[in-house]
């Protein structure tokens, strides 16, 4: 029986403070480690922040100059992949001895994009994923993703892959990752809602697959006190809501709801193998006769 420790991360980060952010990534890989765990999830946009709630002073036909300021301070706490940053988070995850999957936003050269990384236990940056397709006012501070960045990581503990928010509303997305054999599908999100755990259970069903959801718990006050949102200090802004799931839906820790946390499971990779045995959407329940599905996976360059 080949048995995962796995654990999800629920917490905030320094919003816009990238140190600082880097720092609380260390700790909670160090308190999530020592509970044995040798995966680690963390929630989406974690470095540095989801700017939850704000406008970046932005509507049809209309910046701000406030507006523009905010996406610099935004940027300046955005991080390159690789790059110091990504050499910090390595050293996290080779000093606990984790797997490490984390949300990070990206900047390559004036754009930003949410990103998913996955590093080994030595501190290498396996590889990144790129969010496909903001959503709704994302997209005024995201880039698109494209199909260059969406692997399934063949690992010691199983097979890692990473899909991100609303991304997991994309049929054609979740085929690709289960004709890569993902057994560890990472969904990092910002929805707390009771509809994403069980579009979480739903996936786990569908993929025969673990999901380990992570999302942030967060309160105004983990946000600059200049943030432009308008509420009291104490006020929930995103309540988490993250889960584990096991390869037939049902829920082995979480949602969790009150607060941060870290959840704990353990993970039976045979039990996906049982659920395969009368359901694998790419093997014998596909009809490839029927459907067929191409994935453009070259990368997408503005300037050749």
């Amino acid at each position: 029986m080949v048995t995962v420790q796995a654990a999800v991360v629920q917490d905030a980060p320094v919003a816009f403070d990238l140190d600082a952010t880097l720092g609380k990534v260390d700790r909670l890989a160090a308190e999530a480690a020592a509970g044995g765990s040798e995966l680690v999830v963390f929630p989406e946009a974690f470095v540095s922040a989801y700017p939850r709630g704000v406008t970046f002073g932005a509507t049809v036909g209309q910046r701000t100059p406030e507006g523009r300021q905010l996406y610099r301070r935004y940027w300046e706490s955005s991080i390159e992949v690789p790059g110091p940053a990504t050499e910090r988070i390595g050293a996290a995850a080779a000093r606990h001895g984790i797997h490490l999957v984390i949300g990070v936003i990206e900047r390559d050269r004036g754009t930003l994009y949410c990103t998913a990384l996955t590093f080994g236990p030595d501190g290498g940056l396996l590889g990144k994923h790129r969010k496909l397709m903001p959503t709704g006012s994302e997209r005024l501070v995201w880039g698109f993703g494209d199909g260059s960045t969406m692997p399934v990581h063949d690992t010691p503990i199983g097979r890692i892959g990473t899909v991100i928010c609303w991304e997991n509303y994309m049929p054609a997305m979740r085929m690709h990752m289960y004709s890569q054999g993902v057994q560890l599908y990472c969904a990092p999100t910002a929805d707390p809602r009771d509809t994403w755990v069980a579009s979480m259970q739903h996936i786990a069903c569908e993929g025969r697959c673990f999901v380990l959801s992570a999302n942030q718990f967060t309160r105004r006050s983990d946000y600059p006190a200049d943030y432009p949102v308008d509420a009291e200090p104490d006020a929930v802004l995103s309540r988490g809501a993250s889960v584990i799931v096991d390869p037939l839906g049902t829920v082995l820790a979480g949602p969790a709801t009150g607060g941060p946390a870290i959840l704990r499971a353990e993970l039976d990779l045979g039990r996906i193998a049982e659920g395969k045995f009368d359901f694998d959407a790419v093997g014998h329940y596909s009809r490839p006769d029927v459907f067929e599905l191409r994935v453009d996976q070259s990368p997408k360059r503005p300037v050749v």
